[in-house]
């Protein structure tokens, strides 16, 4: 069996660079603040050796579930249930720079959305929403061709650092494969899994 000494040169082969426009979803896994799971899906902004980074409101469930218990897990599944990544590690909040360069690539629809995607107006009717939404897009339309919309405050970042990153591929001629790989102050170390 050999399989890279790095999990990033597998990750590096499965998922599209940071350049790419279509970003992958993941489903990302928290323990609320009263010790309950909890999972949703987000869009990966970016990954490089350090981690995965994600972008959310901070006033969100999910970031008050990270800064209680930075504890999560990232779960990456393929169309056709073909291949699959779980990642485990520890959340902490994105250094400033990655964090405004993320908004800046967000298409002007994520852009608004970070600042209408709020508990207030989640509770209004739907005529309502598309109303205050329409009005929000033409005040920062401003003779542009697109909407411009500066970052706001509650915009947050998070880099999951993996402790463990678990793949799965699945087999047409042979059973399924899954290799982890944990992090151990000398470097990763590999196990192979049943399927």
């Amino acid at each position: 069996m050999s399989e890279p000494q790095s999990p990033w040169q597998v990750v590096e082969e499965w998922l599209p660079g940071n350049d790419e426009p279509e970003r992958p979803q993941m489903n990302l896994s928290t323990v609320s603040i009263t010790g309950e799971p909890d999972a949703r899906t987000v869009l990966l902004s970016e990954w490089d050796s350090q981690g995965f980074y994600f972008h959310t409101d901070a006033l969100s469930r999910k970031a008050a579930a990270i800064v209680a218990n930075p504890a999560v897990a990232l779960t990456f599944l393929w169309p056709g249930f073909t291949k699959q990544l779980v990642v485990q590690g520890r959340a902490e909040v994105a250094p400033a720079p990655e964090i405004a360069a993320a908004y800046q690539a967000r298409s002007p629809f994520l852009q608004q959305l970070a600042w209408q995607n709020t508990f207030e107006f989640a509770q209004l009717p739907d005529d309502e929403r598309r109303d205050r939404w329409a009005t929000f897009t033409e005040a920062h339309t401003d003779g542009a061709s697109e909407p411009i919309f500066s970052q706001p405050e509650t915009w947050i970042g998070f880099l999951v650092r993996p402790t463990r990153m678990t793949f799965w591929s699945s087999g047409s001629d042979a059973p399924s494969r899954r290799v982890e790989y944990r992090a151990t102050s000398g470097g990763w170390t590999v196990a192979y899994l049943p399927g």
